[in-house]
This record gives structure tokens, sequence and C-alpha cells, in this order.
């Protein structure tokens, strides 16, 4: 200790401990910029998301008849019951039906209240990537990677409908963020923190949430303070409460007994771990029974041939049907256009497994669009990060890898260097958040079994955080004194922006979209690059890199940003939303064109009116056909779950509820009545009274839509002795 002028003992301060220069202590300039571009990201998804939002009716009829269905009891809402009956369980988790049915107990059960919460977790997710990324590598790249997810096509359709992919997105980039404080901090709490968001991710779509995961562990592992086994450690620990978090519920619905819940829906063996793993999980991947291509000839999915003959001769009625004569007039009147030329039924597959699956048809324009610049730009992150860089103001060297280049007037203290190599908190960010997208990727171009295009919608937040991140790791390599490091800039934007613009001139061709503008994006975006070529050649530190690069990137962001908005000119498709201006559209409503619906009334009307039973009203095959009735009120259940063939009841248990005086009347045909049905719709067949169509037909019904309807009031013991 020194002695101070005055004699008196000088005690030395007390060591700072060293801080993560994140972006140190924001002025109010730097605090009014941020809040600025979080508006602009906000802004931006909130308007793709909500306008128009109401014409889309109950969106994806299954779901909002369950979320109806939950609502009459907490037994239905634990075990999230697809029908009002509490027979059979929806094919996923619960969170975020429950987070639909909670919303619509507080605002009532209507469209808006079922869709609204979706959107404005379209819009937090956006929001949330803005705050990841502009903490560690500024303002403006946040902004173009909030605004690059904003506008991705398949993101912004889930996003208007009432799916569950849009939340599970939303818990898989917040454990990204809670992942890369704990790389910053090693603390436990963002570890578990981490951990608590991959399981209620699990709860919302299974094992899809784990895709997250290899990014979040290599970055820990890398990136993490400590030494190495207390980082091994640390993941394990988390790893195991990811995992409890993950099985709770399915934990109480397996002690369950089976006689006590509904079945479980799209399962074989009446089980939530064989869903899990089976039908949600690695079918997917490996391949599974309702894939691409596969509807008859697979082992379980056999046609049932006298559904057909009966559908058939039903509908070879309708055609002798006499027609009101046509109206004299007609011919003067314009043709009724057809809903802007879409297409009349929606693309359900992606296409052959492969490296270009992801810019094929299904999949290309739902997702396609930026997903070069994306991967060019995390080479082109990893690159900035890793290779030397020399000293310069706000920069400081590594012997091995470039440390964190913090503005020097950001820092709280300029004797504290910001973290450097390995512990770079952008090398973190850029390793959770480009893994992610690698992985995702990958298992979405390598899948053999069902890929619905919309899954293109879980590459939202990776592509828009590799694309604003590799915006930024180019103009830092080209910015670098001469040498390696501005080449490598320069390659990097040749290869992003030439790749990107390729993809995207290929999927406007394909789509018939916007075809004008291909001239002006071609030419403007090799302006672009012939500028920000010539600024790194000369050496110049100033902005010039950055406005050409930022120009380019605005050029490119157009055409996905218009193809988004195309979603709010119909509604959107009920089963695989879409965004593009020729995708199916949906009806709006109950899903239901006056037709159909009419028949629909009809039919309810005559069981009603004709010894109904409770508290099963009707019977269908499957569940799609049940939903609109649900959602018209109706406490109609379905006998084999979503797709027709789930073994729920065999003909000695419907006979069961005949007897009782519970169900009588069953409605065979409808969707996925060719898979073949199970036992009880067998035993239907072979059972039960056909009712002619016109016992049941108003004269406002001129067809049966391929319903046929049978009363199994009388034939209880018929039924029983059905195998």
């Amino acid at each position: 200790m020194n002695e101070t002028a005055q004699g008196q003992l000088a005690v030395p301060a007390p060591e700072r401990r060293p801080r993560l220069a994140l972006a140190g202590r924001l002025g109010d300039r730097e605090k009014a910029l941020r809040l600025g571009g979080l508006a602009v990201v906000v802004a931006v998804a909130a308007v793709l998301d909500t306008v128009r939002l109401a014409q889309n009716g109950y969106a994806n009829l299954f779901y909002s008849a369950g979320v109806r269905s939950m609502l009459r009891s907490l037994h239905n809402f634990f075990f999230v019951s697809s029908d009002p009956n509490g027979l059979v369980t929806m094919d996923k988790p619960p969170l975020a039906l429950w987070m639909q049915a909670a919303s619509a107990k507080v605002f009532g059960f209507h469209p808006l209240s079922l869709l609204l919460p979706n959107a404005l977790v379209g819009v937090a997710v956006s929001a949330l990537l803005y705050v990841i990324v502009a903490r560690r590598f500024g303002t403006a790249t946040g902004l173009a990677a909030g605004i690059a997810c904003a506008v991705f096509p398949s993101f912004v359709a889930v996003s208007r409908a009432n799916g569950v992919d849009t939340l599970l997105i939303l818990l898989m980039l917040a454990a990204c963020g809670a992942a890369i404080r704990a790389c910053e901090s090693g603390r436990w709490r963002s570890l578990v923190l981490a951990a608590v968001f991959v399981g209620l991710a699990f709860n919302t779509k299974t094992l899809a949430a784990y895709l997250v995961v290899p990014g979040i562990a290599f970055a820990y592992a890398v990136c993490g303070p400590g030494s190495f086994a207390r980082r091994a450690l640390q993941l394990a620990l988390a790893g195991v409460l990811a995992g409890v978090v993950s099985f709770a519920w399915i934990a109480v619905v397996e002690a369950t007994p089976a006689s006590k819940r509904p079945y479980i829906g799209s399962s074989t063996n009446n089980s939530e771990i064989g869903l899990t793993f089976n039908y949600n999980g690695f079918g997917r991947v490996e391949g599974q029974e309702g894939g691409p291509g596969d509807t008859h000839g697979r082992p379980g999915a056999r046609v049932t041939k006298a559904v057909e003959l009966r559908v058939d001769r039903q509908r070879e009625r309708e055609r002798h049907i006499k027609q009101p004569p046509p109206n004299p007039r007609a011919k003067a009147l314009p043709p009724a256009p057809h809903k802007s030329a879409r297409d009349a039924k929606p693309i359900p597959f992606g296409g052959p497994p492969g490296p270009f699956r992801l810019f094929g048809v299904g999949l290309g324009d739902q997702g396609g669009w930026l997903l070069p610049l994306a991967f060019f730009g995390l080479l082109a992150a990893l690159l900035a990060l890793l290779l030397p860089a020399e000293r310069r103001e706000g920069t400081i060297a590594t012997g091995r890898m470039a440390a964190a280049r913090v503005p020097a007037r950001a820092r709280p203290h300029e004797d504290e260097p910001p973290p450097a190599g390995r512990r770079d908190p952008r090398l973190a960010a850029t390793i959770v958040l480009g893994g992610w997208f690698l992985v995702e990727a990958l298992v979405l171009s390598a899948s053999k079994g069902i890929v619905h295009p919309y899954y293109a919608s879980a590459l939202a937040p990776g592509t828009g955080a590799m694309a604003g991140i590799g915006v930024w790791a180019i103009v830092d390599l080209c910015r670098r004194p001469a040498g390696t490091g501005r080449f490598l800039g320069i390659a990097m934007a040749a290869l992003a922006v030439g790749a990107t613009l390729t993809a995207e001139i290929v999927l406007m061709h394909r789509y018939q979209y916007l075809l004008w503008f291909i001239p002006v994006l071609a030419v403007a975006a090799i302006v672009c690059l012939v500028a920000l070529t010539a600024a790194a050649l000369r050496g110049r530190r100033g902005p010039a890199s950055a406005i050409a690069l930022a120009a380019a990137f605005g050029l490119l962001i157009v055409v996905p940003a218009g193809y988004a908005s195309t979603t709010w000119l119909a509604p959107v498709q009920s089963t695989f939303p879409a965004a593009g201006p020729k995708q199916a559209a949906g009806q709006g409503g109950v899903g239901l064109d006056p037709k159909d619906q009419s028949v629909n009334l009809a039919i309810l009307h005559y069981v009603r009116t004709h010894g109904v039973t409770q508290p099963y009203e009707l019977f269908t095959v499957s569940a799609p056909t049940a939903a609109p009735m649900v959602l018209l009120g109706y406490k109609v259940s379905n006998l084999a779950g979503y797709s027709g063939t789930d073994p729920v009841m065999d003909g000695p248990q419907l006979a069961r509820l005949v007897e009782r005086g519970e169900a009588r009347y069953v409605l065979l045909g409808g969707e996925y009545s060719s898979r073949g049905g199970n036992k009880a719709t067998k035993a239907v067949l072979a059972a039960c009274r056909e009712l002619a169509p016109f016992e049941w037909k108003t004269p406002a019904v001129h067809y049966t839509a391929g319903l046929v309807l049978f009363d199994c009031g009388a034939d209880a013991a018929k039924l029983a002795a059905q195998p």
C-alpha cells in the first residue's frame, strides 16, 4: 500500500471483473436507433401477419374444432381432445393448443381469438431475433436479420393460421437467446432457461424442438467459460432438465389408464410415446405411411372397396339429378373469376429428398429465396470471426482469432479489452443460430417421410440471422487492410449476392411472379457488387462498401416480401398454409363451400329430428370430416382419428354405445375415407342400415358430397357380432 500526501494509506481499488463488451453503455443516440430499429421490424411483421387476418376464418379446421372441444371440460382441455366427447386426442402436444384455448376462453370462441395469438407470436419471433442480433452485431445487422425473418413467405403463412409451428419457432429462438447468454456469462440460470425453453418447445411439436440442440451444445462447449469438464457437466445437467420438462406432460398421460382418457390420435398403440417417436418423430425422417404418394397399397392403408362402391353410387346418382334450366341471360354475363386463377388443390409434400429440395417445387417458393445469402453469410461470418485481424480503432487483434470489434467509445472501461477468440460473444451467436439453420436445412432436405411445404417456416429465424450477420461479416472483411481478408470479402459478396440472385430469378420464372422486376433486380445487384468491389480494392474504410451491400440486400428482400404479402389475397388453405398468388386457397369460415355446408346441415338436421342420441350425436370416419360440424356447434366425434385409420374402437365397442342409447348414426365417406377405416367402420358397413339420400336430403340439397349416412339404432347385435 502507498502513503498519500496527507499521510493516509491509499487503499487499492478493487479489481474489476472483466465484462463482456457486447454493446457497452448505449448513449441516447444509440438507444434511439436501437428502439427505432425494433419499431421497424415490429411494424413490418405486424403488417404482414395481421392485414385481412379475419378472412381466414377458422383456418385449420382440425385444430379449431379441437380447441372448441377442449373448452367443454378440463378433461378435454388437459388431454387436448379433438372431439367434444373426449374420444380421441389431437396428434400434437398441448402447449400451442392450450394457448389458443386460453385466448378463446378469455375473448370468446371466434376466428380471431384463435388466429391473433399466432400472429402476435409471429411478430414476437422477428422482434426477438432483432434483439438477439442487434445486441451483439449492432442495430443495422439486427434490422437486416429481423426483416429477413419477418418477410420469410412460409413463416408469414403459418403466422396467419392457427397451427403449432409459430409458437414452436418462438420457443426455439428463445432457447437460442438464453443459450447465447449462457455462453457469454457461464451462469447456470441462463443455461437452465435454455433447457426449459427447449422442453416447452418439445411440448409444442415434439422432436422438432430438438433440432436447435446441436448448435446450442456445440456453442457452449466451444465458447462457454470455465474448464471443458465444467462445461460438459453443465451441458449434461441441462440436457437432463430439458428431458424432464419435455416428457412431463407425456408422463402424466401415459400414467393415466386408457379408459380414463381419450385414445391417442394418430398412434397405432394408444401411446403418446409411440406417437412422439413414430408418427411425429423418426417416421418423418425415415419414411412413414401417409408420406408423399402413399395413400394406397401399404399395410394399414388398404382401400375399403365397399365404401368406395357406395360413394361412387352416390356420385352416380348425383350426375343424373335434374338440374335447373339455365338462365337465358347468363351468356351475356361475364364468367365468374376463379379466385385469381389459384390452384384447385394444395401441394401437400416437398419434392424428393436431395441437396436441392429446398429450392424445388413445394418448398422453394416458401423458403428458398434467401437461403444462398444465409449460407454464404454463415461462411463469411465464420471467416470474419476466426481470421486474424489487424489492430485499428475499436479493434483488438488476436494471435489466432479475430476479437470482438466493438467501438472504443462503447466500452465502459478502456482498460477492459473485449473478449477475444472463443469467448467472442458474436462467435457464440453465430454458432447457435447458424447451427440451427444448418441442422434444420439438412433435416428438411434429407427426410423421407412427411415433409409439408409449411415446414420451411422453421428456417425463418436461422435464415434471417445468417443473412443479416453475413452482410456485417462481408463488410468487415472488405474493410480490412490489403491481404487475404479483403479478397475473401469480395469473393463472399459475389457468391452470396450472385447465388441469391440466381435462386430468386429461377423461382420467379417457375411461379411467374414479378417477371418485370427481373431485369431491374439483376442490373441493380450487379451495380451494387461492382461498387462494393471498387470500394474494397481501393482500401476505403468509409461507408461505401456497407452502403453497396445494404442496397443489394434491400433489393434481394423485395421479392420474398412481395411473395409473403400474397397471403392477404385469399383465405389461407386449411391444412397446408402457403404463400403465393397461385397457391390453393381456403373457404374461410368453417371451411366449407355453400354446397358442402348445405349437405352437412341437412344431415345434422335429420339426425337431430330422428332420434338423436347423447353424447354422440353423429360419428364420422375421420376428424377432418367432423371438424366443420363441431364448429357449427354439434357434438360429432370420429371413429378413426385424423387420418381415418386409427384403431379407436371396433364393432363390439360401438355396439355397446348403441345399446346404451349413446350413439346411433354413423357417416361414412368424406376426408381420408379411402384409406380403409378401422374395424368399427367395417362393422358399420356390414351391420347397419344405409339411409337413402332422399330420406335426409332437403329440396335445397342437390348432391350428397360422397357422404353415406347409416342408422345403427336397431343393429347393436349385428355390430357386436362383427370382428
